[in-house]
């Protein structure tokens, strides 16, 4: 599982280098591909290949018939890229997925239980500074769900 915030710069070629607790992770469980897609708050998803599978299987399970489901259905999936690491550790992101993300130069790689997550580093900073002070209220909300 993926866990914590990691601060990193994109270089020349546009590849980041996945933090070594996440590549020690992958390689434990071998795990060699990856899928990287738009996520939501305008971020990236970066799924492990059976995480991946996984979302694929959800969302065909929603009716293709609801104009909604087509919509995210398309945006979700044709944003999708396999991605492997190389010897660094590093993956490339393509500039139509940067530029959805609005990621520049500094970035911030999030560890969010199944997924991995790759902001800007400034917006990953609104975001945050956004969300902080409910994040108590939005605990007892979701825990009162779950009652």
């Amino acid at each position: 599982m993926f866990y914590g915030e990691h601060e990193h710069t994109i270089d020349k070629k546009g590849r980041i280098i996945i933090p070594s607790k996440f590549r020690d992770f992958l390689k434990e469980y071998d795990i060699k591909r990856c899928y990287i897609t738009r996520g939501l708050d305008r971020c990236l998803f970066l799924f492990t290949e059976d995480e991946w599978k996984a979302q694929e299987s959800k969302f065909k399970s929603i009716s293709f018939t609801k104009s909604e489901a087509r919509k995210f259905n398309r945006l979700y999936f044709s944003g999708a890229v396999q991605v492997e690491c190389d010897a660094q550790g590093r993956i490339l992101l393509p500039k139509y997925l940067k530029d959805f993300a609005e990621i520049k130069r500094d970035i911030m790689i999030i560890g969010v239980s199944n997924r991995i997550e790759i902001w800007g580093k400034e917006k990953w900073h609104e975001y945050y500074e956004s969300s902080k002070g409910s994040f108590e209220e939005i605990a007892e909300k979701l825990m009162a769900q779950e009652e």
